[in-house]
């Protein structure tokens, strides 16, 4: 079972962060096209960093935490979904994060507005 806990940590961000989208709008998975852009040199980058790093020898990875799939380049499964997994979390948060900032200037806005006219 080891081998298989960190995708469930990867899953499980997804998981925690899914409401974002469905509650408070993210509308990041809403928007495929828009988070495949956002995603994709992220991936390149860090795909390309991670197989030079494990070619060089500067790192490498445990078999008891990985499943032991490897894809091209000997790069571990889990080091891709890490690098779609956690960008995006950051995405549905930031994307969060902003519609909240933005319902509460309106309603400081509203506030303001209706004392102005009293």
């Amino acid at each position: 079972m080891d081998q298989y806990q960190y995708l469930l940590l990867m899953a499980g961000c997804l998981l925690l962060t899914l409401p974002l989208e469905l509650v408070l709008g993210a509308r990041v998975w809403r928007a495929p096209r828009r988070l495949l852009l956002a995603l994709l040199p992220v991936v390149v980058v860090y795909s390309v960093w991670d197989v030079v790093a494990i070619a060089r020898g500067t790192w490498d990875y445990s078999e008891r935490w990985t499943t032991g799939i490897l894809l091209p380049f000997a790069m571990p499964l889990e080091e891709l979904v890490f690098f779609v997994v956690i960008p995006i979390c950051g995405l549905l948060t930031y994307e969060a994060v902003g519609n909240v900032l933005a319902h509460l200037r309106a309603r400081t806005s509203d506030r303001a507005t209706r004392q102005q006219d009293a």
